[in-house]
């Protein structure tokens, strides 16, 4: 059994040897079924026993094969090749005793050569190609003719020429079947490895922002809090001679408070999962504060929310990187269309889904190509940094979610976040 603990490289070599046993299996099962029907119908009975002899040697081997892939966790491209040769061996000994070049079974060279194309790398293909064309040339004249082909009539070459046509269609439907099931798997493996290496590089990114967010908090800090000493004091001294300016004063104060306090959250929680930064709370009341909270960064904005599930609202972590992930998305829905901005969420016992849609111009088909690749932004010159949808697809992927942007009927865009509760569940 293959364990899913695998790397999709070891993965994928497991499963083309399983695949390859499967086809031997089925290869040793048509050459049992013709020799015994050659040797009882046909009075060529002599050849029956070694044939049978290499047979068992070969059903041996090919059992031997299962229970080593049941242990091993990897394959080699040795290994593979070595199992192409014994079947390549196999399938000259057995012509060897039926007939050799004769025999319309020759056919069968193609199927190791087949595999070895689509799996293994050339050298090895073009040393087992050689190979095979070595034995084939040997069976041209060393050979145990069979007696129906010594003395071959019009009926019996009619039987040897249907005879070869069954070998062939029995190859190209192996072929067909199994290389084209292989070739999916090293495609497969291809796809798995290169959104690794794309979450890899999200990765360094997230590393390198994390850094960056971390010095500029620090960078930060200090003319802040000498802008909310001064503030104070200006707020102070103006309170009787200029009420309003103070008011504006206090206004400005309290702005500056508002930006100590995200950075204080922004140094204190960038790059890691902080279970710490959120209390327990039912995904609604969660989604509630969530909204509550942006509403207050947001009072211009019109929002419309309606959500539900089946059962009682399962209880998560309101964790402080997923709450800004949210709001990131929440905040482009309001840049689209500010007016318009919908929130709708349902849950059940396994996942969790928000979708956000505005009425905006909608999405176009590069900016949903690019969607969370990279920080790009479609606003203008100074009015966005691109971090929002990039670092919202990040935190929600680390949560083991997905995102999805899509166009509304009707016009605007809908994004929807889909969450498991399993990785946000409070227990």
């Amino acid at each position: 059994m293959v364990d899913d603990s695998h790397s999709p490289s070891e993965h994928s070599s497991l499963l083309n040897l399983r695949r390859l046993l499967l086809l031997r299996s089925i290869a040793i099962a048509g050459w049992l079924a013709a020799v015994m029907l050659v040797s009882y119908d046909l009075g060529t009975r002599a050849m029956l026993l070694p044939a049978g002899l290499v047979i068992a040697i070969w059903s041996l081997l090919n059992v031997v094969s299962w229970r080593w892939l049941g242990a091993a966790r990897e394959v080699s491209h040795r290994e593979f090749f070595c199992q192409l040769l014994l079947d390549a061996g196999a399938i000259t000994v057995l012509l060897y005793f039926t007939g050799g070049s004769t025999n319309p079974f020759t056919l069968l060279y193609l199927l190791p050569l087949t595999v070895a194309a689509a799996v293994l790398p050339a050298r090895y293909t073009w040393m087992l190609a050689v190979l095979t064309t070595i034995c084939y040339t040997m069976l041209l004249l060393f050979y145990v003719p069979l007696p129906l082909m010594m003395n071959a009539g019009r009926e019996e070459f009619g039987l040897h020429v249907l005879g070869m046509w069954s070998g062939f269609v029995l190859s190209a439907g192996l072929i067909a079947y199994f290389v084209v099931k292989m070739g999916n798997t090293l495609r497969e493996r291809e796809r798995i490895l290169a959104e690794a290496r794309e979450k890899s590089l999200r990765d360094e990114r997230l590393i390198a922002l994390g850094t960056l967010a971390a010095g500029a908090a620090h960078e930060l800090g200090t003319p802040l809090a000498t802008m909310a000493i001064l503030t104070k004091e200006l707020e102070r001294e103006h309170r009787e001679a200029s009420p309003a300016l103070a008011e504006q004063l206090r206004t400005l104060r309290e702005q500056v408070d508002r930006c100590k306090g995200a950075l204080s959250v922004l140094s204190a929680s960038a790059g890691q999962v902080r279970v710490e930064s959120g209390g327990r709370l039912p995904v609604d009341g969660y989604l509630q504060q969530i909204v509550a909270e942006w509403c207050k960064l947001r009072p211009a904005v019109t929002v419309r929310c309606r959500w539900n599930g089946s059962g009682a609202a399962p209880v998560v972590v309101a964790e402080r990187t997923l709450t800004q992930a949210i709001m990131n998305v929440l905040n482009n829905a309001a840049d689209a269309s500010a007016h318009s901005v919908e929130i709708n969420a349902r849950w059940d016992e396994r996942q969790w889904l928000i979708e956000v849609g505005d009425r905006g111009e909608g999405l176009s088909r590069a900016v949903s190509a690019r969607a969370g690749k990279g920080v790009f932004t479609t606003k203008g010159e100074g009015q966005g940094l691109g971090l929002g949808l990039f670092l919202a697809y990040s935190t929600i992927g680390r949560f083991g979610g997905s995102i999805q942007l899509f166009n509304r009927d009707g016009g605007g865009a809908c994004t929807r976040i889909v969450l498991p509760l399993i990785r946000l569940s409070a227990a």
